[in-house]
């Protein structure tokens, strides 16, 4: 069996931060009920009891939200109780968690830092860029109080990345972006291209990415990463990680670099079970972890098609000499009428700028034992 995920949001939508761009936020005014408040412990217990008993091996429980550090340390901390008590299998359990980092204290990041948690932080680059998108409740600006739970982060020796959202205020600013990541050491980067609402017309959002805007930034921020490369010196930048090991002929780790979806098992707060974090919508709940087991969640995850849904990829995707590596995308990007990528422009300028450098690139690393076998 492989390894269990599943994506918890014990504090539902709820969060400390009103980001513009927010998708989940968007998601909870396409649903019946908008928020389903802080998970109860008893619904934690029956999740926790429900994995051990699936697993075989391994499992990952990650926390996102809204903002998952709303529901209080004490909830972590019975988390590993209710482990301690139920993982008679001796399984390997990983833990991450996703935050905006306004909550997290020196106690949150000693804690964070003896379970070993692998923790995402938010960031959008520079003050102005981030500021311009992620504010607090009451309007104010967060910029600083990231880069203190950074800092506290780095401090109490937390395993950490940065999450930056590529919109249109940082995508045009990546290169100082850049330099300002590398001068606050944060080495491991994720970058995800915002989203429009739902339904709605793609570009007309003030933050709203276009192609055009969209595949300069990937160029740009490709030519910054192997320039590092070069000297040994780059940062690991997951896109760009899991083309080179596409073109080394292994699988990528991305769901969205694999063309297919995947179920990644999202827990709602009332223990509702969604196939994808970009669908917890009615329409697509597939259970409930209070009633159901992992077995039956599987089987109602494959009855209802998600997977299978996202097997078609439009003719001229097919046709596409980047198919191969582009393999279609995300599913989320594909609303458009006929199912091509919204940022398929942005794809074919980038693998027309920097295909060959990655082809490069791959080539070298096979000849590299260090490189012979990348995660």
């Amino acid at each position: 069996m492989p390894p269990v995920f599943m994506m918890i949001k014990p504090s539902s939508g709820l969060c400390n931060m009103n980001c513009k761009y927010c998708f989940y936020a968007d998601e909870m005014r396409n649903r019946n009920q908008a928020s389903y408040g802080f998970m109860s412990l008893e619904t934690l217990e029956c999740l926790v009891r429900r994995v051990m008993d699936y697993a075989d091996s391994q499992c990952t429980l990650a926390f996102q939200g809204g903002e998952p550090t709303l529901v209080g340390l004490d909830f972590y901390k019975k988390l590993f109780e209710l482990e301690a008590k139920y993982n008679q299998k001796h399984l390997t359990i990983q833990h991450t968690l996703q935050t905006n980092g306004l909550g997290l204290d020196d106690e949150w990041c000693r804690f964070l830092a003896k379970h070993h948690f692998l923790v995402g932080l938010s960031v959008d680059g520079m003050k102005a860029t981030h500021d311009a998108y992620r504010k607090d409740t009451a309007g104010g600006d967060t910029y600083f109080s990231v880069l203190s739970a950074a800092e506290r982060l780095q401090k109490a020796n937390v395993d950490f990345n940065v999450l930056t959202v590529v919109n249109a205020k940082t995508a045009p600013k990546i290169r100082r972006i850049y330099e300002q990541y590398r001068k606050l050491g944060f080495h491991w980067q994720q970058y995800i291209a915002c989203l429009d609402p739902i339904g709605a017309r793609h570009g007309q959002q003030e933050y709203s990415l276009t192609a055009q805007t969209y595949g300069q930034f990937l160029i740009d921020l490709f030519d910054l990463w192997e320039m590092d490369l070069r000297h040994g010196q780059q940062p690991f930048i997951r896109q760009f990680e899991n083309y080179i090991s596409i073109l080394m002929g292994y699988p990528p780790e991305s769901c969205e670099q694999t063309g297919i979806c995947t179920c990644q098992n999202v827990v709602e707060a009332d223990g509702s079970v969604y196939p994808c974090d970009f669908y917890v919508l009615d329409e697509y709940r597939i259970g409930n972890i209070q009633e159901d087991d992992l077995d039956m969640i599987a089987r109602k995850s494959q009855k209802s098609g998600f997977v299978e849904k996202s097997l078609p990829h439009s003719k001229k995707c097919r046709e596409c000499p980047y198919y191969f590596i582009c393999r279609s995308g995300c599913r989320r990007h594909k609303e458009l009428p006929g199912g091509e990528n919204e940022f398929c422009e942005a794809y074919q300028m980038f693998f027309d700028a920097c295909l060959p450098r990655m082809q490069a690139i791959a080539r070298a690393m096979r000849r590299t034992p260090a490189f012979s076998n990348p995660s």
